[in-house]
């Protein structure tokens, strides 16, 4: 069995113990496993990177490397076609999307440096596992180099219905780099079904089956895989100990008061404003539960160079003082807001004491923090989960308490819901939860999705030099290969 190779924007730290994130939890225990590589931006912005300047860093037997962007690729590349226009408009953010030509020209570049830089590094029967939406042209740029490498993309954010993603520019270059990969992933059967339809409709690629398509003399299989968390672990933190926490939940216990808890990026598409606006609604429409209810928001800086964070920003600033002005008392204030990050260690004795988990995106891939929420309970008094019917978790977690993160009525009707649930209710729909999430853990996403790849068939190299598109830098649009 060859390698393991993983490549994605960001490479994780191989140095430490514990890693942040389902993505890096799987590909580090993948990579440590096999041995491999792994592939990507070391988060440094440049004047003139090189690919000559990559930088390799073993740890085991594992490989790191990594290169550098220039300011003008972070510009274009990064912030520019990767988050003002795949970003925007997978989340069914089209009003969002900026879109100018220098992005895709930068997005293509990047691509291809990244794949300059990695082929001298590839041995013939290496495995090469390429992560989400920075990439989708990766494989294309490896094929133009003869690589005939069994090679899968795994998308880690939705993938939109067919009128919204033919709606971006270029969408026909995605389409036909995405086309190069040997294996397509995704979160959910949705997501496969927004892909495949839009493959009957916007191209001649042949269904040989409903997740197996002939094109070009290829063969590409489609599956979901949902990504989960390491249960086991993320519980052992919540069982951990922190004085300052411990006595805030007894404060709350002796005033019985509960907790309300959401933990995000900040991120327009998690549905933070509208999330307030319940927790609004909730307090007037159930006055009975001002001095006893406490809402506690975690908001983890992000992006902040793109204009639509800091319009989000400074909306939830104003939401939260206008709440707490309107209800708070000399003693109490309803809403808590943390603008910064916090340590998952902590973040799982939070979850612990707080009986409500709500996360309520407005879109989303999976949502880890909805397993992390059901992982981190004390199963003789868990908590209850809200979660919104759009996040990627939704297709599994059916015992949450499942909502429509836009109507903002059913959102405070939930809460009170989950606020006078029984205890033998709690604990039934949490059994379920766990079960679902322990079975389904990271480790299963990573070996179910491994197995599909190692499993696929491959043709040879000419053939998928002539047959794939590429971007050219003159005119902006597809053409074929250049030699």
């Amino acid at each position: 069995m060859g390698r393991l190779v993983v490549v994605s924007n960001r490479t994780g730290d191989l140095g430490t113990k514990t890693q942040t994130g389902g993505l890096a939890v799987g590909i580090v225990d993948a990579l440590k496993s096999s041995g491999g590589m792994w592939m990507g931006w070391n988060g440094e912005v440049v004047d003139k990177p090189e690919t000559s300047n990559a930088q390799l860093t073993t740890h085991g037997n594992v490989t790191s490397l990594t290169v550098s962007l220039s300011e003008q690729e972070h510009e274009n590349y990064y912030l520019g076609f990767a988050n003002k226009v795949l970003w925007p408009s997978f989340h069914y953010r089209l009003d969002l999307m900026d879109y100018r030509t220098e992005f895709a020209k930068h997005y293509a570049a990047v691509n291809r440096r990244f794949a300059d830089t990695i082929h001298s590094h590839l041995r013939n029967d290496d495995l090469i596992w390429v992560h989400d939406y920075h990439l989708i042209p990766f494989a294309s740029e490896l094929r133009r180099r003869g690589s005939a490498h069994k090679i899968g993309f795994f998308l880690h954010i939705p993938f939109p219905s067919v009128d919204v993603f033919s709606a971006v520019p270029r969408h026909g270059w995605l389409r036909e780099c995405l086309l190069q990969y040997d294996l397509i992933g995704f979160q959910t059967k949705n997501d496969v079904q927004n892909f495949c339809r839009y493959l009957k409709e916007h191209s001649k690629a042949k269904f040989l089956s409903p997740n197996l398509i002939r094109w070009q003399g290829r063969t590409i299989s489609i599956g979901d895989f949902p990504i989960g968390v390491d249960a086991g672990q993320f519980s052992a933190m919540a069982h951990e100990r922190d004085e300052g926490i411990e006595l805030e939940r007894m404060r709350r216990s002796l005033l019985k008061r509960f907790q309300v808890i959401s933990a995000d990026r900040l991120d327009y598409s998690k549905g933070l404003p509208q999330r307030m606006k319940a927790f609004r609604k909730f307090l007037d429409s159930y006055p009975e539960y001002l001095g006893r209810a406490e809402y506690l928001q975690i908001a983890s800086p992000s992006r902040e160079d793109v204009t639509a964070y800091a319009d989000i920003r400074a909306e939830l600033e104003q939401l939260t003082g206008a709440v707490n002005g309107k209800y708070a008392d000399f003693n109490w204030a309803p809403i808590q807001y943390i603008n910064r990050s916090i340590e998952r260690e902590k973040l799982a004795l939070l979850f612990r004491c707080s009986l409500i988990g709500l996360i309520t995106p407005l879109r989303d891939g999976m949502n880890l923090v909805a397993k992390e929420y059901i992982a981190a309970q004390d199963a003789e008094d868990p908590g209850i989960l809200i979660l919104s019917k759009f996040a990627g978790a939704a297709e599994q977690l059916n015992d949450a308490l499942i909502v429509n993160p836009y109507d903002i009525n059913e959102v405070a009707q939930a809460i009170r819901r989950a606020a006078t649930m029984s205890m033998e209710e709690r604990r039934a729909r949490h059994r379920n939860l766990l079960s679902q999430i322990s079975e389904y853990d990271v480790q299963r996403w990573q070996n179910e999705y491994l197995a599909a790849l190692r499993a696929v068939q491959t043709v040879a190299p000419q053939s998928m030099r002539s047959s794939h598109s590429t971007w050219s830098e003159g005119r902006g649009t597809m053409s074929g290969p250049r030699h």
